[in-house]
């Protein structure tokens, strides 16, 4: 890990987050989740809505039990930081379609409805259809490694264990937690996303984790995501189409 600030909040720092606050926090995450399940607006441009409101509400919820401060999740954003996270996206691309053809050999993968999609939309249509992704994405991260900090508070502050022993436990937690969030895309197939998005969503983790900044593990995130849905468009429209 990189010799910057700790982590936030698990240890009170930058401010100590009550037990009653960590619960708000968390409930929050599972809220914004079933807000995008459940209130999604398909057509542009309300299809911001459902991302914004994503993205907001554990921020929002965040900001209220810490005293309205700027969430510390996100550090300044340069240069180095954006190899960083093109570095963590290829590797997020490389080992997901590892664990992916590993598991396909033994069982039936369910495709994800909405990448498929991509393959019969028009070049702008598809960029007006991403275009939220991006809020979404970031969202994706912020519901993910909120969650992730909680649970080292709870480990480290109220269970007594080691920041390292902390730090194990959350992040196997919160990457059940994210490949649960996905059952719904992919159908319930649930070793499919143990395995496949479990493995995408520890390489994702391990880039927030080495340099403590959402921004970073957000643009891996964003740069697998939409790889997902060029290359979908491209085997669309390419002469070797996907149903040549």
């Amino acid at each position: 890990m990189n010799g910057g600030p700790d982590y936030p909040y698990y240890n009170g720092e930058p401010v100590a987050i009550t037990p009653g606050g960590w619960a708000l926090v968390v409930a929050s995450c599972a809220m914004a989740f079933l807000v995008l399940t459940f209130w999604p607006f398909p057509y542009f441009p309300l299809n911001f809505v459902s991302a914004a409101l994503f993205t907001a509400i554990p921020l929002v919820a965040l900001m209220a039990v810490s005293g309205w401060r700027p969430p510390a999740m996100f550090r300044p954003f340069g240069a180095k930081d954006i190899a960083i996270a093109i570095g963590f996206g290829l590797l997020t691309i490389a080992c997901s379609f590892v664990a992916g053809f590993i598991l396909s050999r033994f069982i039936d993968m369910t495709p994800n409805n909405v990448v498929t999609s991509v393959a019969s939309m028009g070049f702008v249509e598809t960029l007006v259809f991403l275009s939220p992704t991006l809020i979404q994405l970031v969202g994706e991260e912020v519901v993910t490694i909120l969650p992730l900090l909680g649970v080292m508070w709870l480990c480290a502050t109220r269970l007594g264990m080691t920041r390292h022993s902390a730090i194990i436990v959350a992040v196997a937690v919160s990457t059940l937690w994210f490949a649960a969030l996905h059952l719904p895309t992919y159908d319930w197939n649930i070793l499919q996303c143990l395995v496949t998005i479990g493995t995408a969503r520890i390489v994702l983790t391990m880039s927030y984790l080495l340099t403590r900044n959402l921004w970073v593990s957000s643009l891996a995130h964003i740069i697998n995501d939409w790889s997902l849905f060029f290359t979908s468009f491209l085997l669309g429209h390419g002469p070797i189409g996907v149903d040549s």
